[in-house]
């Protein structure tokens, strides 16, 4: 177990940083030198790291690009939802975004630009957000069983904060759809609505990313409208009877 450890260490750090030498790879995995040549060997020869041969640098081998895609390919409801993000994408032109609850974090898995739209809300697909922060996670919080959303909560907060938060998604839940206001960063915001399967279990959110300049509470109206129809529309093609 812990050569597997370690190894994911090392998938993590240049996964967040593509190309980096053994030295820095040492430093950010806190293994000495030799240990970190011996495992970066094995990594190599199995094709989960590759070393740049003019640079000497490190970075991730393209076989996780192959498991990747396979994994992508193997989730069919993506194939369902995406005409639906296309077309939201195109009638709020702004950057909508399509992201799976992982235990305490969520992950996008889809993203869609607008093309009409120069300035863009720029989330890199696989990015990890703790399940706390965000519309789109607490938009999924609040479609769980109670047990379920506050047994995450309790592990990511002090038990003091999680009964505002219980509080925040029960009307989240009554109103359909999540807001929220520069959580991640500064001057931008977001709206998102639950994606339900045919048993009714969340499965994924999809939200749409703006900047707040501007920012009218039509505009606002009109984006809220557009991903609650999003929602209604993709749970249905997945069997989902939401109302």
């Amino acid at each position: 177990m812990q050569s597997i450890d370690r190894a994911m260490t090392v998938v993590n750090a240049l996964a967040t940083d593509n190309g980096l030498s053994i030295s820095d790879l040492s430093k950010q995995c806190e293994l000495p030198l030799s240990t970190m040549h011996r495992l970066l060997k094995a990594m190599i020869k199995q094709g989960m790291v590759e070393q740049d041969g003019r640079t000497k640098y490190y970075r991730l081998g393209t076989i996780w690009l192959e498991y990747g895609l396979k994994v992508y390919d193997s989730m069919d409801y993506v194939n369902k939802i995406r005409p639906e993000l296309e077309r939201l994408m195109r009638e709020v032109e702004e950057s909508v975004y399509l992201s799976k609850p992982t235990g305490l974090e969520s992950l996008i898995i889809e993203r869609i630009d607008s093309e009409n739209n120069p300035i863009r809300i720029y989330d890199q697909l696989g990015l990890r957000i703790p399940m706390h922060i965000g519309a789109a996670n607490k938009v999924m919080l609040a479609n769980m069983p109670t047990t379920k959303s506050s047994s995450i909560l309790e592990k990511l907060l002090p038990q003091e904060q999680v009964p505002a938060i219980d509080v925040t998604l029960k009307q989240i839940k009554k109103q359909g759809y999540a807001v929220s206001h520069g959580e991640r960063t500064e001057g931008t915001s977001s709206v998102a609505v639950a994606v339900l399967d045919g048993l009714g279990e969340v499965i994924g959110a999809v939200g749409i990313g703006f900047v707040s300049f501007n920012l009218t509470e039509d505009r606002m109206a009109f984006l809220i409208k557009k991903a609650i129809e999003t929602g209604k529309r993709i749970s249905e093609k997945l069997g989902s009877n939401q109302g």
